[in-house]
């Protein structure tokens, strides 16, 4: 299989206010949210991240986004270095966050035709794309409705749609249905499925561990900034579950009673 990613050593700090020292009942003038994170992926496989709140999940799906910048270490998108030639990794990529939040005062159609022009699609692939998409989507029929005024699911799934404008080969979601109510969570999950079967290569930040079991081809797992274990979902997990693997790995990562 053809390498589709690389992250090679990525780390990332944060100075912390007092407020947050406070918070975090901490003297350490610094959070060190990412530290010396490696791992592979490849093209057409759907590779999971699992890890707690806090973990360091999001920060390195915004590395590997291009949104914030590694303090050290680098990552290759489709042999383009994240660090050195982000604007290549841009066009390949779709990038889905939860925290996505779209222009209150815009409609769908104009914020799915917004991001068309950016991505320099034609008018007529634009419309043929936003066909399928806002139909998959059910967003058609609030295609006209402000942002402001649609439900948290039906922003989420609009998100979706403008995530993906471009048809990127290369898609990253960050806790895509966390938040989400149930049926729009299956809405989201069964669209992963058909990427999959597009031989899309995916890229998976979660804590739901059946969505990561059932779609994933490889998992790795994040705890305190650190990558503690990373393979093959089922030569990771063996006989049992992942559930059960990542607290055993948890529980003597941390040392914590669970």
């Amino acid at each position: 299989m053809r390498e589709i990613l690389d992250v090679q050593n990525l780390t990332k700090t944060f100075k912390l206010s007092k407020k947050q020292q406070q918070l975090k009942k901490t003297n350490a003038t610094v959070l060190t949210a990412v530290d010396n994170v490696s791992f592979k992926s490849y093209e057409g496989e759907v590779f999971g991240l699992l890890g707690p709140n806090g973990a360091g999940k999001t920060t390195t799906m915004r590395m590997i986004a291009t949104l914030i910048n590694p303090v050290s270490g680098d990552a290759t998108v489709d042999g383009f270095s994240i660090t050195k030639q982000p604007q290549e990794v841009r066009k390949r990529i779709g990038f889905l966050t939860n925290e996505l939040k779209l222009d209150d005062f815009f409609t769908p159609n104009y914020m799915f035709d917004f991001f068309a022009n950016l991505h320099g699609l034609d008018k007529s692939t634009a419309d043929a794309r936003k066909k399928i998409l806002f139909e998959t989507f059910g967003v058609d029929e609030f295609a006209e409705v402000k942002i402001a005024n649609l439900s948290q699911g039906m922003k989420q799934k609009t998100a979706l749609a403008v995530s993906i404008v471009h048809d990127p080969n290369i898609i990253i979601f960050d806790e895509p249905t966390n938040g989400l109510d149930v049926i729009t969570a299956k809405v989201v999950t069964d669209f992963l499925i058909s990427l999959k079967k597009q031989g899309k290569s995916i890229i998976l930040s979660t804590h739901i561990f059946h969505l990561l079991e059932n779609l994933c081809d490889r998992v790795g797992i994040i705890i305190n900034g650190k990558l503690v274990a990373c393979d093959e979902t089922q030569n990771l997990i063996g006989e049992t579950t992942l559930e059960d693997y990542f607290f055993k790995i948890y529980k003597e990562t941390t040392q914590e009673v669970i």
